[in-house]
């Protein structure tokens, strides 16, 4: 008699000669995974999960679906199933962490009772249909996932928390494991061999070292700014040895922390093994600039990672190297967004989620920390709490701005940062690189703001919207202002750039320049103005503001004023203004905004005020630990969204460089990702709306979506692009009605 073969996946000889067989897949799996696991410690949590998750392929309606037949085998809920029957009762939830994981690998992460798809529903309505000797012959043996599952969990509140997170890695390392054998099996077959080999961190960390000591040797000049920039990074390169764990670097604008952060960085993670670097940005606006700093000093071992341009679909053909690494984070060095790096560690999508084992055992710098979301704040405390307590995560909170994350208004969802700081005396630090005052104003219309430019030939405008911008300066340049500038997130990146090198020519050359922008300016964006106008926000907008204002110490910080107004025509969304009358009430008790005692007390009025509610508690407590689990993954997951109305890219095709590689996208053999890191210096986002109106009206158009997966959404109409104010697209006459200006 012919023993009965059972396959994982269809190859192409009809005889199945090159078939991939069951268990070499559930073994090879299984052990992909452990590894995966090992610097979790929760290898044998892993392991169990990739031998147990594809089970259901044993039943044989699978195999007549390998060939051809037309039927729908539910294969993921058999192995979870199984283990929980298995399961004493008093290890069930390590059981039930691994059910998750088993029962999300194609579908997601399930709720526990919510829906048709949770795990409830799922394991309910499942009957075996899998041989019975193969039921037999799994006898599981959970003592060492529970162990694993113990060491992980802390007693009291954050309990179910950290389970959950438990969960979310096996998860990923069974998703990331399941698809790189997957991906082997039929790489062998067509004979080609995905490029997913990167340097380890540790490896290069002498030359990496080495290329940024001599990165900063221009620190080492006669000029005094440059001397404090080096007397803080080498204060901060010193406290290196410090134990990992969580960390602030509290330095003014204008101060390095970008370079000192990283040196702390690189030097942390040489004393401690650390197993990558990951750079978080929460603005698209400056990442590019930021990577491209960091791929300066290093080169190419750098991962950027952001959703300018992103496939709208898995799988989209030319997957290169860097394309790859965006699945799994594999790099060394990932610059990435706060979208990109919580959304995944709350996420319920395997896409999304393969990459959260890869983040374990990483220095995450958290660059302008106090721009983290106030709705989302104490679920996103808590994973960075539990990721440096749990996963060898060593954390930096970058600003000039401190948030107050230790701060009793929290509740108990604060984070333990006392005796952390980096950054020497950050109030003396304060007093040194003052560069302006920030003054209280009244009310401001537009045409008020053109009276105060009038007289002065180079000054800043900051707005709190694209529609405010675009309306001023329309109305200064009628009103023949000389040296006008527009800069707002309507121009592509490369574009902005432009704007702003040509910007820094006319200050340094004395030249008119009055600039009108949006916050964008705020952040990263090295300008020096004698006199700015801030529309009212947070004082941690402000802060930044001002430090566009008498950057480099030329003038006397007395004479260097940024003046914080009301726009009545143009109101700030109700969050900013909230965020504004928190100022107010602030300025009200201290002489000196900018000092941290004064920025401390605002955060803290503003979490007062917010209450937990407000800051997403129950998104944190949502995560049950008892006797069994109640974790709502995919209701979570569909709750924490950093950005709440879809944006979306739109290329635009404005020069050489960007025509050349639009043309590209006709070419199958050359890689998405090239083109994509190519292309996403010239994108605007725009509302999903308007680039759906865009295409149905002929002015825009995916590129070859055939070949891209809908990828690359390509500006058809030049004339909607103005080289002084970027893309209009309600200037289509199909947009006319739909007030789309934002």
């Amino acid at each position: 008699m012919t023993e009965q073969r059972f396959y994982a996946h269809s190859g192409i000889k009809e005889d199945r000669g090159d078939w991939q067989l069951l268990p070499d897949h559930l073994a090879s799996t299984a052990a992909l995974a452990d590894a995966r696991g090992r610097p979790l410690r929760l290898s044998a949590m892993a392991a169990m999960a990739g031998a147990y998750h594809d089970l259901g392929k044993y039943d044989p309606a699978f195999d007549r679906m390998l060939t051809g037949a037309k039927e729908r085998v539910d294969h993921s809920t058999a192995g979870a199933k199984l283990l929980l029957d298995r399961a004493p009762q008093a290890l069930r939830p390590a059981a039930e962490m691994l059910a998750y994981a088993i029962l999300g690998h194609h579908a997601g992460l399930p709720d526990r009772q919510r829906g048709e798809s949770s795990m409830a529903e799922r394991l309910a309505n499942h009957n075996y249909r899998i041989p019975q000797w193969v039921q037999d012959a799994c006898q599981p043996d959970f003592t060492a996932a529970a162990r694993e599952v113990r060491a992980l969990i802390r007693d009291g509140a954050p309990c179910g928390f950290d389970a959950s997170v438990v969960a979310r890695m096996v998860f990923s390392c069974l998703v990331d494991a399941d698809f790189r054998d997957t991906e082997a099996f039929y790489a062998r077959l067509k004979g080609t061999e995905p490029d997913r080999v990167w340097p380890d961190l540790p490896t290069l960390l002498p030359q990496l070292r080495a290329a940024f000591d001599s990165s900063i040797a221009l620190f080492t000049d006669a000029n005094e700014l440059n001397r404090l920039r080096s007397q803080i990074l080498a204060h901060v390169r010193a406290r290196a040895p410090l134990p990992p764990g969580l960390f602030t670097l509290t330095v003014p604008t204008g101060g390095g922390k970008t370079l000192a952060s990283m040196g702390f960085a690189l030097d942390h993670a040489a004393v401690y093994g650390h197993r990558r670097i990951i750079y978080a940005i929460p603005y698209t606006s400056i990442i590019d600039q930021t990577a491209k700093q960091f791929r300066d000093m290093f080169g190419d071992i750098v991962l950027e990672h952001h959703s300018a341009i992103e496939p709208e679909q898995p799988g989209a053909a030319g997957r290169d190297k860097l394309r790859l690494a965006m699945e799994d984070w594999a790099a060394p060095i990932v610059v990435t967004t706060n979208v990109q790096l919580f959304e995944s560690l709350f996420a319920a999508r395997p896409s999304r989620c393969r990459k959260l084992h890869n983040i374990a055992g990483s220095v995450i710098v958290l660059d302008e920390a106090q721009a983290l979301p106030r709705n989302l704040l104490l679920p996103t405390l808590r994973m960075i709490d539990t990721l440096a307590h749990h996963y060898g995560c060593s954390i930096v909170l970058c600003t000039a701005t401190q948030p107050a994350f230790d701060s009793r208004q929290l509740k108990g969802g604060g984070l333990a940062l006392e005796g952390r700081e980096l950054a020497p005396d950050p109030a003396g630090l304060a007093k040194r690189l003052r560069r302006a005052r920030i003054v209280q104003g009244d009310m401001m219309d537009d045409p008020a703001l053109i009276a105060a430019l009038r007289p002065q030939p180079q000054a800043l405008v900051i707005v709190n919207s694209r529609k405010h911008a675009l309306a001023l300066y329309s109305q200064a340049q009628a009103e023949g202002l000389e040296g006008l500038v527009h800069l707002t997130t309507r121009q592509f990146p490369a574009h902005r750039r432009r704007i702003l090198a040509m910007v820094k020519e006319r200050l340094k050359a004395g030249l008119p320049c009055r600039l009108i922008a949006t916050s964008l300016v705020e952040a990263g964006v090295d300008v020096d103005f004698p006199i700015g106008w801030r529309a009212e926000a947070g004082l941690d907008s402000v802060v930044q503001a001002a430090g566009r204002i008498n950057r480099e110490g030329k003038r006397a910080w007395q004479d260097s004023t940024l003046t914080v107004f009301t726009a009545p025509d143009n109101p700030a969304p109700t969050e900013v203004a909230q965020l504004a009358k928190a100022m107010r009430s602030t300025a009200g008790k201290f002489d000196d905004v900018l000092s941290p005692n004064a920025i401390q007390d605002w955060f803290e009025e503003v979490y007062w005020k917010a209450q937990p509610a407000r800051l997403g508690a129950k998104m944190a407590e949502s995560f049950v630990l008892g006797r069994s689990t109640d974790f709502p993954f995919r209701t979570v997951a569909e709750a924490y969204r950093m950005i709440d109305s879809p944006m979306v890219p739109v290329i635009i095709p404005q020069d050489d460089k960007a025509a050349e590689s639009v043309r590209q996208l006709r070419f199958e053999h050359i890689p998405s990702g090239k083109l994509a890191r190519d292309l996403q210096l010239y994108t605007v986002q725009i509302p999903l709306k308007a680039r759906d109106l865009m295409r149905e009206n002929g002015k825009g158009s995916f590129h070859d979506p055939r070949q891209r997966c809908d990828q690359f959404f390509v500006l058809d109409e030049p004339s909607l692009y103005h080289d002084d104010t970027g893309l209009h697209w309600e200037e289509a006459e199909f947009l006319a009605a739909e007030n789309w200006v934002i």
